[in-house]
């Protein structure tokens, strides 16, 4: 299979080498001569660290890089059966991409964006033949993480479908299906695990080490939202938060926080600046016990907090994914497994609603709402019915 990759950034290149890893021809294309020679450079320090830890030996290396053109002219990727673009998220700037990349691809070629917040179905309105046209969002870093969210837009064919969600299982990731919708799956249900800290926060009730080691602790997350968001950046993170709010019409569920906006207006992007929530080291590593603003609770180590913090979290987290359920933005399985292979949660939200019980996640929900009076905090319409009706998720 002749697969293009538009873009040769991290994700490009990722997404190139996992193509090539499968056996495909790949041609990586940019504009930037340069950016495709640092590129290439990259892959062989990744492969050759791969052999390093026993991963591939150096026969499997030069398979891999043999596999991989690097082009600087959108043509040659003409005997493509496949294209994914992976370049800046600006609309109009991809639409121009795949008007002319459709003018000298076959017919049969698909076209897919690997986009984690625009419309699918935009971008397939740039083409002369939409039906070919459809979202194939992976997680950075490509080769590493397992999903890959599959997003039909309305004009998307059955078939573009269907060979899509073919070839990435081939490639052995975790195909989940998602509705075009703002931020499909992970990007979508996620909000709550930053949004609902930095609210915590901004409500003076803990410091961002205190509710990071609440959600590691008791929920068993890898990272804690202010960790993590360190690690994405600041700038990043609100942008996408941002976009997620406008693109629902301003719904206060995803409506961003002042102290996330006031750390990127800042400069604290987290550890590729040097300093976020926390300070970080030359090589990244986060200087402990370095709140940048330290709180003046005196609860900051107590227990019964903690688990405030972390009920107030996951219960958020799972009335998004319920929702998400309820309007059909993907089946619960592909919810569960894009939050457990996306973004490594340590459970499915929907498996640890059955676990924590469908009646504590609508009281849970109901007890915020009666607090606060917000939207914000209303419960998801699927909880309800299915505490009526005594359901369960999966069992």
């Amino acid at each position: 299979m002749n697969v293009g990759i538009i873009g040769s950034g991290t994700m490009g290149s990722g997404i190139a080498q996992v193509a090539a890893t499968s056996g495909c021809q790949v041609k990586l294309y940019d504009t930037n001569q340069a950016a495709l020679d640092k590129a290439k450079a990259a892959l062989e320090k990744i492969l050759l660290r791969l052999i390093e830890k026993g991963r591939i030996d150096s026969a499997e290396k030069d398979r891999i890089q043999a596999n991989i053109s690097y082009v600087d002219n959108l043509k040659d990727l003409a005997d493509s059966n496949l294209t994914i673009e992976a370049i800046i998220e600006n609309l109009e700037i991809k639409k121009k991409v795949f008007s002319e990349l459709e003018s000298y691809v076959s017919d049969d070629c698909i076209i897919a964006s690997n986009t984690s917040s625009l419309s699918i179905a935009s971008i397939a309105a740039s083409l002369k033949n939409p039906k070919r046209c459809v979202g194939i969002h992976f997680f950075n870093p490509a080769p590493l993480m397992k999903l890959v969210e599959v997003i039909p837009a309305i004009q998307t064919s059955y078939e573009t479908l269907e060979k899509s969600i073919d070839t990435i299982s081939s490639w052995k990731k975790t195909v989940a299906v998602a509705k075009d919708t703002p931020g499909f799956i992970v990007n979508r249900v996620a909000r709550p695990f930053y949004g609902e800290a930095l609210r915590i926060y901004e409500e003076g009730i803990a410091d961002f080490s205190t509710i990071d080691n609440s959600l590691k602790t008791l929920g068993g997350f890898r990272m804690g939202p202010f960790e993590l968001m360190d690690f994405i950046g600041n700038d990043v993170n609100y942008t996408v938060t941002e976009t997620v709010f406008e693109a629902f019409y301003y719904d206060p569920r995803y409506k961003p926080a002042f102290t996330q906006k006031r750390f990127a207006e800042a400069g604290y992007l987290g550890r590729k600046s040097g300093i976020g929530y926390y300070e970080y080291d030359n090589n990244g590593k986060k200087v402990e016990d370095s709140n940048v603003i330290q709180s003046e609770s005196e609860e900051s180590h107590d227990e019964t907090l903690a688990k405030q913090i972390f009920d107030r979290v996951l219960v958020m987290l799972i009335n998004e994914a319920a929702d998400a359920l309820f309007l059909n933005i993907a089946s619960a399985e592909d919810i569960d497994n894009a939050m457990t292979k996306g973004v490594n949660y340590p459970k499915g939200l929907l498996a640890w609603a059955d676990e924590k019980g469908i009646d504590w996640c609508v009281n849970k929900m109901d007890e915020l709402y009666n607090e606060y009076h917000e939207d914000r905090y209303r419960c998801s319409p699927l909880l309800r019915k299915m505490n009526r009706e005594n359901k369960t998720f999966f069992n």
